[in-house]
């Protein structure tokens, strides 16, 4: 009785000073269904792209990237359209230098007025209508990330139908983009949900020890009430309550565990607590697939406008992407994230690379450890998912004899690692995913049962929290008197 009396006092102090936070994720949680934070992505990105102007390529990367005068070579390169001409976008560390493909000439820093054109060009509207917010030199509430970090000051614009673009002088593109409805849905969902609040979010280990404790606070919570629900009830084969109490008792018993699992699950998606194995095979399998340095020299056999003469109207090429392959120079043409194509450098253009390669240097990477096995993967599966059906497929798995039982997926149209698991990521992938986000292989290939299932949970466990809220409310009044 002493120990019941216990679980009881705790469970209804935690849930005084705790109800509010944990409706609100619940009710956070089905908005987050649908909407998350906004953000910039490469489907974004090349959807509001031009179209390569082949004719006016007449400088190659190499000669591009001299023009630079760094020291330090370019680690990645890539040609798109800026302000209406080819340009070579370089990365050299962790900066961004762009040169003009038809001159050679370097595109020095932005000005206001360059950036306002891309953000008009970016939503579409008049520039007329645009208003320059300001230089937003740190955190607001929709780059609180710290990766903007290194992409500030941004430069803001408006339009008076709620769209709102920043623009990065550093890297002279669109990082950041939001509508009216984004922010509604954000503040609604993901804020709330990921305590996005700015003044927390942007200092980033109290934001993380705060999400932790309220969530490890919330598993104890949920956990003693579940305790005390079937404490109470099973003996006397009932619920010895009536009115919101006994409602608050059924929820619990219905839908107590999924509040705890969820809670729990929500903690491990924190620092320091992701379950993850060593993978020391995984970054000489990455190494082996590009196979050498990336060198700009290696690429004059064949320049980019002879590579895109070469493509002919396959697509309509929106980016291209310099890379290796088995230390081979290749470009890669983009018209949008699932539709590219190879262009190697010593060859024809093709679809993707060749599967049996891909796999013959893993296994030289793995070595000496054996594959136990490899399939090609033309569905989502167990440990490859996507809600949003935006992974590539097919892929290639390939599963090692390791004490691990190392994982790996493998795009064949970019030779890239797309998913890996050691014997930790799977316990991640179902203690985490499996739990937070319910993503089960049945139930997202049989939508809308993903979608029943997971609405039918959280309107459940934001009854139980509710009715936690009336309780504590009503408790409080009585204690105050």
């Amino acid at each position: 009785m002493r120990l019941r009396k216990l679980f009881v006092l705790l469970h209804r102090w935690l849930g005084v000073f705790f109800c509010l936070l944990f409706a609100m994720w619940f009710l956070s949680g089905i908005v987050m269904m649908y909407w998350s934070y906004p953000e910039v992505t490469m489907a974004d990105r090349l959807a509001r792209a031009e179209e390569l102007e082949v004719s006016n390529i007449r400088v190659s990367a190499a000669q591009a990237a001299e023009q630079l005068g760094e020291r330090t070579r370019p680690n990645q390169a890539s040609l798109e359209m800026f302000d209406g001409r080819p340009a070579y976008r370089f990365r050299i560390g962790r900066a961004q230098k762009l040169v003009y493909a038809d001159t050679g000439e370097p595109i020095g820093e932005l000005s206001t007025e360059a950036a306002r054109k891309i953000a008009a060009k970016w939503t579409g509207r008049p520039e007329r209508e645009e208003r320059f917010e300001g230089t937003i030199d740190t955190e607001d509430q929709w780059t609180v990330s710290g990766a903007f970090r290194a992409l500030r000051p941004l430069l803001k614009f408006s339009w008076p139908n709620g769209d709102e673009v920043y623009v990065s002088p550093a890297t002279a593109q669109v990082e950041q983009h939001t509508t009216r409805a984004d922010r509604i849905a954000a503040y609604f969902g993901a804020i709330p949900h990921w305590m996005y609040f700015t003044p927390l979010r942007k200092n980033g280990p109290l934001w993380s020890r705060v999400v932790i404790w309220a969530s490890g606070i919330a598993t104890v919570a949920a956990i003693l009430g579940e305790i005390v629900a079937l404490w109470i009830s099973l003996p006397a084969k009932r619920i010895p309550y009536a009115g919101m109490k006994r409602w608050h008792t059924l929820f619990g018993l219905c839908f107590g565990a999924i509040a705890s699992t969820w809670a729990f699950s929500g903690m491990l998606s924190m620092e320091p607590f992701p379950i993850e194995g060593d993978d020391d095979v995984g970054p000489a399998i990455a190494k082996t697939l590009r196979g050498a340095r990336f060198d700009l020299a290696a690429f004059g056999a064949k320049t980019p406008r002879q590579a895109l003469e070469q493509m002919g109207s396959a697509i309509r090429v929106k980016q291209l992407e310099f890379g290796m392959f088995a230390g081979e120079p290749v470009y890669t043409a983009r018209e949008s994230p699932d539709k590219l194509r190879i262009v190697p450098v010593n060859g024809d253009p093709m679809a993707e690379f060749d599967r049996r390669r891909i796999l013959d240097l893993v296994a030289n990477a793995a070595a000496p450890t054996a594959i136990a096995e490899t399939r090609v993967v033309t569905q989502y599966e167990a440990y490859y998912l996507d809600r949003e059906r935006r992974r590539p497929l097919p892929v290639l798995f390939v599963r090692l004899k390791d004490p691990q039982s190392s994982m790996y997926y493998i795009d064949p149209r970019t030779a890239r690692i797309v998913e890996s698991y050691g014997s930790g990521g799977r316990w991640n992938r179902w203690l985490y995913h499996g739990f937070h986000s319910i993503d089960l292989p049945w139930l997202y290939a049989h939508r809308p049962a993903w979608d029943i299932v997971v609405l039918a949970l959280l309107l459940g466990g934001s009854a139980l929290c509710i009715t936690s809220v009336i309780l504590a409310g009503r408790f409080l009044r009585r204690t105050l008197r």
